[in-house]
């Protein structure tokens, strides 16, 4: 008997923790510290407009005489991040992701952020369906 491929929502990371275009990226960079995360969705007055990542930040600061804590999130963050639904199958999402190297993708519902699916979730769901699907 096959089992149905569950929809990234399972794995996903409810509510993940956002940061609005007029925040600095020394601001951006203590939030991915504090919480232990390298994707910051991004907002512009409420309204999902991209992804700031630790690799986005890394890139910026290598330019000459750029001051982390004066350069704003907008001058960083990647725009037209790969967006799904909850309901998006769990191997469609991962199948673009690696097709298209993409190390988060943002999962909306009604145009409204509602969490974060990145390779990490895709190991703990590759991990949990290896030991629920596949141990004898």
């Amino acid at each position: 008997m096959t089992k149905a491929i569950p929809s990234v929502q399972k794995y996903m990371t409810v509510l993940p923790h956002t940061i609005g275009v007029d925040q600095t990226l020394a601001q951006a960079e203590k939030m991915m510290a504090k919480y232990r995360v390298r994707h910051l969705p991004v907002l512009n007055g409420g309204q999902l407009v991209g992804v700031l990542t630790d690799r986005d930040i890394r890139l910026v600061e290598t330019f000459k005489d750029v001051e982390p804590d004066k350069v704003k999130v907008d001058e960083a963050y990647s725009p037209d991040p790969y967006v799904t639904s909850p309901n998006a199958s769990l191997a469609d999402v991962c199948a673009e992701m690696a097709q298209r190297k993409y190390g988060c993708v943002l999962i909306a519902d009604n145009n409204k952020l509602v969490g974060i699916f990145t390779w990490v979730d895709a190991l703990k769901a590759m991990s949990d369906l290896m030991e629920t699907r596949l141990k004898h």
